[in-house]
């Protein structure tokens, strides 16, 4: 999708926002893209969907300078609830403040980080960016900026906790947030009040780092945001790169990437769900996943060459063709995989103890998961028809029968089910396709130095736990100017506070493991 952003003004930017979202039905905020823009100053990007028609705008919006260092845009927080934390990742890495967010806090980066590391101007030198040796300090205030009648920014102090609020710390280190995640969770006896999420333990400040790489460097970073999902996610980066260039690509490498996308959909839910059964304490359901998903690795190793990350898609195509043994093996896998479902049913899904601890845990509604952008198997457990090889078809999604699988109770029990479901689904697609793989090149031939001609573009695509996308804007360099990753989990752990409020604290365990989240894709 080559962007084509509306521009309203600072002045009409709110009134205009509020009449695509209530008007024009973009009721669905994908994503917001800070950016230095250079001579126009900084800004962001919004990208917005119409859950109707499926219609995607985007609309560009340049902070206003107040005094001689702040920059504002006015928050679309009490438009799309998502933006809370899409907006406090752009104050954090480019210092703007939007007006009438009531929680302007650093998201990824320390408290006492100084600078803006996306600005343009950010002095990346080591002796600048030295981490320090001591405690991070917190506060338990946070921050609102309003312009007042002269135009003057105006900070209002928030209490993040009352006096009498006990607050309980799940994380960073914690068995059941697989990585380092911490919930600080305020709670009345046993009942969740509040959620607040602190990230960034271990962001690596990916996006900075493609903007001093060339076009083919920056695609190993993709596979190491997800080792469950590393396909998927280089196919958006080499997507959006190829849709830019005008790349067309044969039938072969559509069908392979299509094939490979689905064995690492398997590879996702396979894990999701050993480590859901894991985190209720079934070690069996565990054990009888992770042996399966050895299978799926296995049949990808031999064309990878790697099991976790694969490095595999390049832009053009593939870095290899399919092993000779790749069809014959994929074909056994599937003939094996189907009728081993039913077993992780048997022995976790149907057990009346996972259906005592996962339902009614941690629901949302069709509305509030397009408002907090809740995407993949959680949104759609609402009954959320969110599924971008539907509603933006891209390799042979378009040319392949399947099923969205959604739900109506939007609970913990219901993502589980549907991750199981999916996997049916996914086999499916494969059958379609395993038989029928053309000849054909499976590599395009590009220069040898590629230059992407200048533009926005954003390109997404399904990943194991929800809409992943890449948006680059180009100078026509061989490096990008701007990347901007959507990751699927950080929308998902906006969304926990939504889930869990008035909700029992064991329950946070429960929807923390029936959420499909890992933290690399999160912090990024």
């Amino acid at each position: 999708m080559k962007l084509d952003n509306k521009e309203f003004g600072f002045d009409n930017f709110s009134a205009e926002l509020a009449k695509l979202k209530n008007d024009q039905h973009f009721d669905y905020l994908v994503t917001i893209v800070g950016e230095d823009f250079g001579e126009e100053g900084l800004g962001c990007i919004y990208i917005l969907e119409n859950t109707k028609n499926h219609e995607r705008i985007s609309v560009k919006q340049i902070a206003k300078k107040v005094g001689e260092t702040d920059y504002v845009i006015p928050s679309v927080i009490k438009l799309w609830h998502d933006a809370d934390l899409l907006e406090r990742e752009v104050f954090d890495f480019l210092g703007i403040k939007f007006l009438g967010h009531p929680d302007m806090r650093r998201l990824f980066l320390r408290n006492d980080f100084e600078g803006y590391p996306l600005r343009k101007d950010f002095d990346m030198s080591p002796e600048h960016n030295r981490f320090p040796m001591t405690d991070e300090p917190e506060s338990d205030w946070t921050s609102e900026w309003n312009l007042n009648q002269f135009g003057e920014l105006v900070e209002t102090k928030h209490r993040l906790f009352d006096t009498d609020d006990f607050v309980m710390n799940f994380g960073p280190n914690h068995p059941s947030m697989h990585g380092v995640l911490r919930l600080q969770t305020v709670v009345n006896g046993e009942t969740v009040k509040r959620i607040y999420p602190h990230l960034g333990y271990i962001h690596r400040g990916i996006e900075k780092m493609m903007e001093n790489m060339t076009y083919p460097q920056t695609l190993a970073l993709t596979d190491r945001l997800n080792y469950l999902c590393a396909m998927t996610n280089r196919h958006a980066l080499v997507g959006v790169i190829e849709e830019a260039m005008g790349v067309e690509l044969s039938d072969r490498i559509k069908y392979i990437r299509t094939i490979m996308d689905e064995l690492q959909r398997i590879d996702n839910h396979l894990l999701f769900l050993g480590t859901c059964a894991q985190d209720l304490s079934a070690l069996t359901a565990f054990l009888y996943c992770m042996r399966d998903r050895e299978h799926v690795l296995n049949v990808m190793e031999e064309t990878t060459g790697g099991r976790l990350i694969q490095n595999y898609y390049r832009i053009g195509g593939l870095q290899a063709d399919i092993d000779p043994n790749f069809v014959a093996n994929t074909k056994a896998l599937c003939k094996y995989l189907e009728p081993m479902v039913q077993e992780y049913l048997d022995v976790f899904g149907d057990n009346v103890i996972t259906h005592q601890r996962l339902e009614g845990v941690g629901p949302m509604n069709e509305p509030d998961c397009i408002n907090y952008g809740v995407t993949g198997p959680a949104g759609r457990a609402s009954g959320w028809h969110n599924d971008v090889r539907k509603n933006h078809p891209y390799a042979l999604y378009d040319k392949v029968d399947f099923d969205e699988i959604t739900g109506t109770d939007g609970d913990s029990m219901t993502r589980y089910m549907i991750h199981i479901k999916e996997i049916y689904q996914s086999l499916r697609i494969i059958n379609q396709l395993i038989d029928n793989i053309p000849e054909g090149d499976f590599y395009i031939k590009q220069k040898p130095i590629i230059k992407v001609p200048e533009g926005q573009w954003w390109f997404s695509v399904e990943g194991g736990a929800g809409e992943f996308g890449v948006y680059l804007d180009s100078r026509g360099d061989k490096s990008p100017y701007r990347v901007k990753l959507r990751p699927m989990g950080l929308t998902l752990a906006g969304a926990f506070d939504k889930m869990l409020r008035g909700q029992k604290i064991a329950d946070l365990i429960a929807t923390g493991a029936a959420i499909d989240f890992v933290i690399p894709d999160l912090d990024r």
